[in-house]
């Protein structure tokens, strides 16, 4: 999955949970997300292709389940999830449409000594800063609060689980970073996705709960 670094996870009013309070609703892990159209993926899974010819050791997000995390909720309960599908379409409802524009392949926390590999965004910070802030504002009521830590808006698209042939990986990543800034292109936000993620051993299940389309008028 993709999603902001592990800065961006949501700080819980109890640490001890990942969650707000038990209310005797079965609970769901979710998040809220921009999902990106199928011909970002292809281009995604293209430059993946590229990489993995370095033979390191990376766990790949598989492309069908890469999109822009906009909150990480944890674990919520039926009546919350209700609740946060109403405040998404009332803050759709008044967000008119706008472009996201993806640019540059880094890694986290430096190229040279990767432990996440990313693609940046050049355009669309402000829109989705000011989508968040409305999320963050909303979501105090179930006890899921704000950020503390400034944003980092990128797509995750691997995480390097060992140093096996990392100096070809890094070789490869300052290379195609150009290439990359050349190869990705601009699209359209047209919703906002809130997602269930259920974690299995052979990786995570995404299932929309709902989506929303962005004010087009």
């Amino acid at each position: 999955m993709s999603r902001p670094r592990r800065g961006r996870r949501t700080s819980l009013r109890n640490p001890a949970k990942t969650g707000p309070a038990n209310t005797g609703y079965i609970n769901m892990r979710a998040f809220i997300a921009i999902e990106l159209p199928q011909n970002i993926k292809n281009t995604i899974g293209r430059l993946q292709t590229k990489l993995k010819a370095s033979s390191a050791g990376l766990k790949w997000v598989d492309p069908s389940n890469i999109h822009l995390t906009l909150k990480f909720l944890g674990d919520i309960d039926e009546k919350s999830k209700d609740g946060i599908c109403t405040l998404l379409k009332e803050i759709c409802g008044r967000t008119p449409l706008f472009t996201i524009k993806l640019q540059g392949l880094s890694a986290f926390p430096s190229i040279q000594s990767p432990r996440i590999i990313w693609i940046g965004l050049s355009q669309g910070h402000d829109q989705l800063k000011a989508i968040v802030d409305q999320i963050e504002n909303s979501l105090r009521k179930y006890g899921i609060c704000n950020e503390t830590k400034p944003f980092s808006w990128h797509i995750t698209i691997a995480r390097v689980h060992s140093q096996k042939n990392v100096q070809y990986l890094t070789r490869d990543m300052a290379k195609m970073e150009r290439e990359s800034m050349q190869e990705f292109r601009e699209f359209q936000a047209g919703n906002i996705t809130l997602f269930k993620s259920t974690l299995l051993p052979q990786g995570p299940i995404y299932e929309i709960i709902q989506q929303t389309n962005l004010k087009t008028t």
